[in-house]
């Protein structure tokens, strides 16, 4: 079974961590959710309270095969400013796991320097181009380069679910995930 971990932080955007939590475990993934401290209560961007399955401390030496990043404010810079969670995604990375990053979520995949090089997505403006010459912006909903898929912000967040599944499992588990969706 493919395991995924999804930190939340205080102030992430409940839209995009919901609907990444409840549409990867239709496709039998196994989902992990970790608060940044010791409490595993989370308050999100617009006041919803979240509860953690644990804490980024017990977890964070465990092997996941994906680490996906919600965004929103100010849960992105809760997430940049921790260093644990740099030194996970550069883990992740160099061991050619999966990484995903949704809404201004991109930012702190810059900030580690794992974006030099790779086309991205992320919310309007949260990249500058002229801070960041060496990222490929771009305006799709979402972008896979180099096992690290992106998107832009909350209206995205089922298509980018859909396409960690389609990478992380098969184009098979996607169709039969996204039918049960009835997106269409």
């Amino acid at each position: 079974m493919k395991t995924v971990l999804i930190p939340l932080a205080e102030g992430c955007e409940e839209l995009e961590a919901v609907t990444l939590i409840d549409i990867l475990r239709r496709a039998e993934i196994d989902v992990i959710t970790a608060s940044l401290t010791e409490h595993q209560q989370i308050t999100a961007s617009r006041g919803v309270r979240l509860i953690a399955d644990t804490t980024l401390d017990l977890v964070i030496h465990d092997e996941f095969h994906m680490l996906i990043l919600p965004g929103g404010q100010p849960g992105t810079n809760n997430l940049d400013a921790d260093p644990r969670i740099h030194a996970l995604l550069k883990r992740l990375f160099h061991d050619k796991k999966w990484i995903g990053a949704i809404c201004a979520a991109p930012m702190v995949l810059a900030h580690t320097g794992l974006l030099n090089g790779l086309k991205v997505s992320c919310y309007p403006g949260t990249l500058d181009p002229t801070e960041w010459p060496e990222v490929q912006l771009s305006n799709d909903a979402v972008v896979c380069d180099n096992k690290v898929i992106t998107s832009r912000g909350p209206g995205t967040a089922i298509s980018f679910a859909l396409m960690i599944i389609e990478k992380l499992m098969d184009k098979t588990t996607r169709q039969q995930v996204e039918a049960g969706l009835v997106i269409r």
